[in-house]
């Protein structure tokens, strides 16, 4: 469905404000309601990171595993705050349609 991409995209933007690595994206997803399988995220993150609207960087974990983190760029912010103002435009237009008194 087009508006759950959309909305991934979304999401994966605004959550990669704050630098991640790809399960704890996955992690800070699912923790707001956004149950994301392996599948669907990796190669979504990977087509950001090619758009350039992600950027990554190696890094090391805590326990010394190789990991490679993900933040959104300035192009992928940019595209964020577009995809917010078109998303509250679309949730005003289903709010009037919701509460329309014509039948």
């Amino acid at each position: 469905m087009e508006l759950r991409r959309g909305s991934l995209i979304m999401a994966a933007l605004a959550a990669l404000r704050q630098e991640a690595y790809g399960y704890s994206l996955r992690k800070r997803l699912a923790a707001v309601g956004l149950e994301v399988d392996e599948g669907t995220l990796y190669p979504l993150v990977r087509r950001l990171e090619e758009q350039g609207l992600l950027t990554s960087r190696w890094g090391k974990s805590e326990e010394g595993r190789k990991r490679r983190y993900y933040l959104s760029s300035p192009e992928g912010l940019e595209l964020l705050a577009e995809l917010q103002t078109e998303w509250k435009q679309l949730e005003a237009s289903i709010e009037k349609l919701s509460n329309s008194q014509e039948t």
